[in-house]
């Protein structure tokens, strides 16, 4: 199995990128808000996912209003639907190697 990619394994950049995989591009408010990290949290993640290319950061104006876009690039969407389909297998495998060891695939908690 391949390694999963770990600059988008982080959670709060998985759900940065999850977010961008759905529309076409998002301002950093909505990030902000929809993450709930805080700003400084939000921009260091940005700025790794840039680094790798998976996410293009454009600023921009809503009249005199200054804004900064994020959308995801062919190849974090790429990663992304890779990343997906590498953890999917991986929960797939889990599910088997439990019943083949005769493990229950839910537990109940049962009080005291």
């Amino acid at each position: 199995m391949a390694e999963l990619d770990r600059v988008i394994h982080e959670p709060a950049r998985l759900l940065i990128v999850a977010l961008l995989a759905t529309v076409e591009e998002a301002d950093f408010l909505y990030l902000l808000k929809a993450t709930e990290l805080t700003k400084g949290n939000l921009s260091t993640h940005l700025a790794k996912l840039e680094e790798a290319e998976y996410v293009e950061i454009k600023k921009a104006y809503r009249g005199k209003i200054p804004m900064t876009l994020v959308r995801l690039t062919p190849n974090g969407l790429a990663a992304f639907e890779s990343y997906r389909e590498e953890m999917t297998a991986l929960l797939k495998t889990t599910r088997s190697s439990r019943r083949a060891m005769g493990r229950p695939i839910s537990v109940a908690h049962q009080k005291a």
